[in-house]
C-alpha cells in the first residue's frame, strides 16, 4: 500500500512486494550464471565443434546479461525491503529499477534466440553435454520469459489508470470532490469499477447461461464488489499482512483474559437439561443436513469406504420410481443419503436436485425416529450456490404479526420463495402429511442451505405454528434484528468455533477492512517481516508478536484520511477511515443495512489449547450465546475448518455422546449415523 506505479499506471502490487519473487529469481539467476561459468571455463579453448564462434559469444554474453540481471536484482530487493507499508519513502528508486530490469530482458530475449539457433543449426559434433547445457540455458529463458509475461498479466489492474480526465492531478485528499467536476470523475470511476467487476464475473463464470436473471445476479453482485473495494488502495499483500497482525493481535487479547468463562443461558432454554436436548436434535438434523450435500461430502468423508459402498447402489432403477428431480442421473446422490440418513426409498417424499441461482436441491423426508416430516436444504456446492451466497442485498420480507423492519439477504430470500413455493403450490408437505397427520415439521441446512432454510421456516410459521428450524453455520448477514428476535421461538442456530461464515455480513466486512487499514498504518516494520513471521505463526504458534507503531511519530488526524498512492489514484471518501480512531464496534462506520443471525445461537468451542497435535483428543463445551458476540470477524486457521459440515456433525456427536473425538480424520463414516 499503496499501489505502484510505473510504466504510467498503478499496478496490482506495492512497492514492497518484490522481496520475494526478487529473492527467487536471484536463487535462480546465480545458479544458472553459475553453471553457465562453469561450463565456458570448462571448456574454454576446447570449443573445436561446429559454430565453436557462436557458442564462445553466446556463454560470455550470456554471462555478461546474468550478471547485470543480478545486480538489478539485488537492487531490487534491497530497495524492495526498505520503509514500512504505509510509508514508501525510502522505495522512490524503484520504478527506476524497475525500468531497468524490464530492459533487460531485450538483451536476454535475444540472447535465447541466439542459443536456440545454434543448438538447431550449428551444435553438430559438439559434446552433449555442452549441448544439453545450452538447451537448458535457453529453455530456462523462454521459461522465465514466460512467467514473466504471465505476472504482468495478474497484477494488471483495470481501474489503476491515474491519468484522468483532470489535466494534471492532485490528491483527491485536496481537491474539492465536491465540485462538479469532481462528482462527475467519481461517478465515472464507480462506474468504470461496476463495469470491471461484471466482466470479471462473467469471465468466471462463463460456463452458465448468460440469461436474464444471471445478469441481474451479476450487476448486484459487481456493484456490491465495487462499493466495497474502489475506495482503499489494499494491494493483496496489504490485506495478506493486516490478516496476520490481526490474528496475533486478537490472540493476544484472547490470552490476556481472564480465564472465567461467562455463559450467557438462552432465555427460551434457561436449565442444562434443555440445552442437552437440544444439542441431541441438533445432532439427529445435522446428519440430513450433512446428507443433503449428496455423494461429494459422502466420499470426501469417507474415502476408503465411500466410493465402494456407492458403487453398487449408484446405477440402481429403483430410484427412478421416485419423485427425484434433476441432476442425479446415475442416483449417486440419492443412494449417499439413503446411506447418510439411514432412512428407506420409501421415507422419501420429494427429492430434488435442481441447481439454478436462486434454486438450490432440497428434499423432504419422514424421520420416524422422532416423528417429523424433515425439510433438508443443500449447502453450497456449485457455482451458481456461489451467485446465490453472493446476491447479499437486502430484500423486503414483510412477514405478519412482526413489527419493526423486515429485511434479509436478497439471494438466500429468493431461494426460500422458491421451496416454499415448490412445498406448498405442488402439494409436497400436504402429501406428506396426509401420510403421517401427527408429525411436526423440521427444517435444516447447513452454511446456504441453513441461511435458506430460516427464511422458509419463517414463511412456513404461519401455516406450521409447531415447527422447528436447525440451522448449522448459518451467514452472520441473513435477517433484520425484528426478524431475528421473531425467529428466537423456533429457529435454534449452531455455530462451531471461529467459523468464518456466522460472522459475514457487509458491515463485519467492512468492520474487518477498517481494522485492517488501521493495524497496518500504525505497524512500523516492513511488509516482509510481517508476512514471514505471520507465517511462522501461523504454521508453528508460539507467542503472538508486539509489533511496534507508529502512533507516537504520526497525529491522529492523518490516520483518518484515505490512504493515497504515490500519485493521485481513483480513491472516494468512505465511512470506513471516519473512525479509525474511535470505538472498534462495527456499527460506528457500517453505512449498511445491520443483518443478523437467525433465532437462538449454539455456540459449540472446544476445550483447552487451541493448538494440539493431530490424534490428540478433543472435548467440545456448548453454550447458549448472544447474537452480539459474531458481531466481529475472527482471524483464525480454524475459521474455514470450522464451517465444515463434517467438523460440525463430529462435534455435535462429541457432545451428545460425550465422548472424545480424533481431530484429524475428517470423516462421516466414524460417527454412529454411518452405522444402519
Amino acid at each position: 500500500m499503496p499501489g505502484m506505479v510505473a510504466f504510467g499506471r498503478r499496478w496490482g502490487i506495492a512497492s514492497d512486494d518484490l522481496v520475494f519473487p526478487g529473492i527467487f529469481e536471484l536463487f535462480l539467476r546465480v545458479i544458472w550464471w553459475i553453471g553457465t561459468a562453469t561450463l565456458f571455463f570448462y571448456h574454454q579453448g576446447h570449443l573445436d565443434c561446429n559454430g565453436r564462434g557462436v557458442l564462445n559469444s553466446y556463454l560470455i554474453g550470456l554471462l555478461v546479461v546474468l550478471a547485470l540481471i543480478i545486480l538489478s536484482l539485488c537492487a531490487i530487493v534491497y530497495v524492495s525491503a526498505q520503509g514500512t507499508i504505509t510509508n514508501p519513502g525510502a522505495r522512490r528508486s524503484l520504478p527506476a529499477l524497475v525500468y531497468l530490469r524490464a530492459m533487460l530482458y531485450i538483451p536476454e530475449l535475444v540472447w535465447a534466440c541466439l542459443g536456440a539457433i545454434w543448438v538447431s543449426d550449428d551444435s553438430r559434433g559438439c559434446d552433449p553435454a555442452t549441448v544439453g547445457s545450452v538447451i537448458a540455458a535457453v529453455v530456462t529463458s523462454w521459461i522465465i520469459l514466460l512467467l514473466t509475461g504471465l505476472g504482468v498479466v495478474f497484477v494488471f489492474d483495470p481501474l489503476g489508470n491515474p491519468r484522468s480526465q483532470h489535466g494534471p492531478m492532485e490528491p483527491l485528499g485536496v481537491r474539492d470532490l465536491e465540485s462538479s467536476g469532481g462528482t462527475q470523475f467519481l461517478s465515472t470511476a464507480r462506474s468504470l469499477a461496476v463495469k470491471v467487476w461484471e466482466s470479471r464475473l462473467r469471465l468466471l463464470c462463463c460456463c452458465l447461461p448468460q440469461d436474464e436473471s444471471h445478469r441481474a445476479a451479476f450487476s448486484s453482485i459487481s456493484q456490491l464488489f465495487s462499493d466495497f473495494f474502489s475506495d482503499t488502495d489494499l494491494v493483496p499483500s496489504d490485506i495478506a499482512a493486516g490478516l496476520a497482525l490481526l490474528h496475533q493481535e486478537q490472540d493476544k487479547m484472547e490470552r490476556s483474559r481472564d480465564p472465567e468463562a461467562l455463559v450467557s443461558h438462552s432465555p427460551s432454554s434457561p436449565v442444562e437439561h434443555d440445552l442437552q436436548v437440544e444439542l441431541e436434535n441438533a445432532a439427529h438434523c445435522m446428519r440430513f443436513a450433512a446428507s443433503a450435500y449428496g455423494w461429494p461430502l459422502y466420499v470426501f468423508s469417507n474415502p476408503l469406504t465411500g466410493p465402494c459402498r456407492l458403487g453398487g447402489d449408484c446405477c440402481r432403477t429403483g430410484a427412478a420410481d421416485y419423485d427425484i428431480i434433476g441432476g442425479d442421473h446415475l442416483g449417486c446422490h440419492f443412494s449417499s443419503i439413503l446411506q447418510t440418513t439411514g432412512l428407506q426409498y420409501r421415507d422419501f417424499i420429494h427429492v430434488s436436485f435442481h441447481n439454478q441461482i436462486y434454486q438450490i436441491p432440497f428434499f423432504v423426508a419422514l424421520d420416524h425416529q422422532k416423528e417429523a416430516v424433515v425439510v433438508a436444504v443443500r449447502g453450497t456446492l456449485s457455482l451458481k450456490d456461489v451467485i446465490t451466497d453472493l446476491s447479499a442485498e437486502c430484500e423486503n420480507l414483510p412477514i405478519e404479526g412482526v413489527s419493526g423492519a423486515c429485511y434479509a439477504h436478497k439471494g438466500m430470500c429468493q431461494a426460500a420463495d422458491y421451496i416454499y413455493k415448490k412445498l406448498m403450490n405442488d402439494g409436497i408437505l400436504n402429501q406428506a402429511f396426509s401420510v403421517v397427520p401427527e408429525y411436526k415439521l423440521v427444517i435444516t441446512g447447513h452454511s446456504l442451505g441453513a441461511g435458506t432454510a430460516a427464511l422458509l421456516a419463517i414463511l412456513l410459521h404461519a401455516s406450521f405454528p409447531t415447527l422447528q428450524c436447525y440451522s448449522f453455520s448459518p451467514p452472520g448477514g441473513l435477517l433484520s434484528k425484528a426478524l431475528a428476535d421473531y425467529s428466537k421461538d423456533f429457529i435454534v442456530s449452531v455455530v462451531l468455533g471461529k467459523d468464518l461464515v456466522p460472522r459475514l455480513s457487509i458491515p463485519n466486512i467492512e468492520d474487518l477492512k477498517r481494522r485492517i487499514l488501521k493495524i497496518v498504518s500504525n505497524c512500523n516494520k516492513p511488509k516482509y517481516r510481517i508476512l514471514l513471521q505471520g507465517c511462522w505463526y501461523e504454521l508453528f504458534g508460539g507467542d503472538p508478536d508486539n509489533f511496534p507503531t507508529e502512533m507516537e511519530n504520526r497525529r491522529e488526524e492523518q490516520l483518518s484520511r484515505p490512504l493515497l498512492g504515490e500519485e493521485s489514484l481513483m480513491i472516494r471518501h468512505s465511512s470506513s477511515y471516519q473512525s479509525l480512531v474511535s470505538d472498534d464496534s462495527p456499527a460506528h462506520s457500517a453505512p449498511h443495512l445491520p443483518l443478523f443471525l437467525p433465532g437462538r445461537i449454539l455456540h459449540i468451542t472446544e476445550d483447552g489449547p487451541s493448538r494440539r497435535s493431530c490424534f490428540s483428543q478433543v472435548r467440545y463445551r456448548a453454550d447458549w450465546s448472544d447474537e452480539m458476540v459474531f458481531r466481529s470477524i475472527l482471524i483464525s486457521p480454524r475459521m474455514l475448518t470450522d464451517h465444515m459440515p463434517d467438523a460440525v456433525l463430529r462435534a455435535l456427536n462429541n457432545l451428545s455422546s460425550e465422548g472424545p473425538y480424533s481431530l484429524c480424520p475428517s470423516s462421516l463414516g466414524n460417527n454412529s449415523h454411518n452405522t444402519v
